[in-house]
């Protein structure tokens, strides 16, 4: 299996090498991780600087360096498609993926080539092609194409009333929610994948009854394979995004019809063979986004001892800092390092 070893760090620049194939600088592609979701899982991330429609209140890769609905080639597609295409020369450790994920540090549908990306990834590899988006582009029929060739959508949908999605989402000016719920509908109608929908809760912001029942209303209309849950599991950007315990949840859940699910943090696996930590595995996870040493052992199959002894090194050097949240300590790029880059 095949990681990709981080070389340079920064929210901005990502510079990696593919095991195997030395002296490669790959700035586009991370992972592959465990997905709680997806299962191995190899992430392409197509707009690397903090570029969206949305300034979310639980967002944990920080604040916007842009707010815009504007669709352009923000990094070169014939790259991205180079990384690609390199990576599919070792095609052993191709094979034991389960999935590309096309993500972004922003709002990956902002990107004008992702259809292209989408397509090479299936007409070259023959593996399942997953985009996780926000949904706010959704209503836009050519952002609907360039999506039509990938297997899973998972967009979100946080709120279905006005005054709720602009505390949570606080969307670009150029962003409806009206246009979303529709671009969803009709997205879905024409989609032969599989269109999951995410709800993330905030306690006291999205989570009243008018809010969950609008979204049930909401839901029904759009029809996604699956309902899934979420709540504040990370360090948010506001310290008012406060989460929902696990029974309000559940309750919550109860209201929705369909397939629902409340998406939990991964469940502990009795693995055989632990690879053993490396701290440019370690740090090439947590510059995407704050992780618990859990979260780390899990994703990356590392032994979960020699991860503690990793974090508790970079932590000493000044190169990680640790927040707690709901009970959990998460680590992350020190701060100054970030302002940097």
């Amino acid at each position: 299996m095949f990681f990709i070893i981080q070389q340079k760090i920064s929210v901005h620049s990502v510079c990696s090498v593919v095991r195997g194939l030395p002296g490669t600088c790959m700035k586009y592609l991370f992972g592959p991780v465990n997905s709680r979701r997806l299962g191995l899982s190899l992430g392409i991330d197509i707009i690397p600087n903090k570029i969206c429609s949305y300034n979310c209140i639980y967002c944990e890769v920080g604040p916007n360096t842009d707010q815009t609905c504007e669709r352009r080639e923000y990094v070169p597609v014939m790259d991205v498609l180079a990384e690609i295409d390199l990576l599919l020369t070792d095609k052993e450790a191709v094979d034991r993926l389960d999935v590309f994920t096309i993500t972004a540090s922003g709002e990956p549908t902002l990107h004008s080539g992702i259809g292209n990306i989408i397509r090479h990834i299936r007409e070259k590899s023959g593996k399942p092609v997953a985009v996780l988006t926000n949904g706010s582009l959704l209503h836009i029929g050519e952002v609907r194409q360039d999506l039509m060739a990938a297997d899973i959508i998972i967009p979100s949908l946080d709120s279905a009333r006005d005054e709720s999605f602009r505390k949570i989402n606080r969307p670009a000016a150029c962003v409806a929610l009206e246009d979303i719920i529709k671009g969803m509908k009709d997205f879905n109608r024409e989609f032969k994948g599989n269109l999951w929908l995410e709800i993330l809760l905030a306690k006291g912001i999205n989570d009243s009854a008018e809010d969950i029942e609008a979204l049930v209303e909401a839901t029904h209309s759009i029809q996604p394979e699956r309902i899934q849950l979420n709540t504040v599991v990370r360090p948010p950007l506001e310290s008012f995004a406060v989460p929902l315990a696990r029974d309000e949840l559940e309750h919550i859940a109860g209201y929705f019809h369909g397939n629902v699910e409340i998406i939990a943090d991964f469940t502990t696996k009795k693995q055989k063979h632990f690879r053993y930590a490396n701290q440019n595995d370690i740090l090439d996870m947590i510059q995407r986004r704050p992780c618990t040493a859990d979260d780390i052992a899990q994703a990356l199959n590392l032994d979960p001892s020699h991860v503690a002894a990793t974090l508790k090194e970079l932590t000493k050097s000044g190169r990680l800092t640790v927040t707690g949240h709901d009970g959990k300590f998460f680590y992350q790029k020190e701060n100054n390092d970030r302002k940097q880059n």
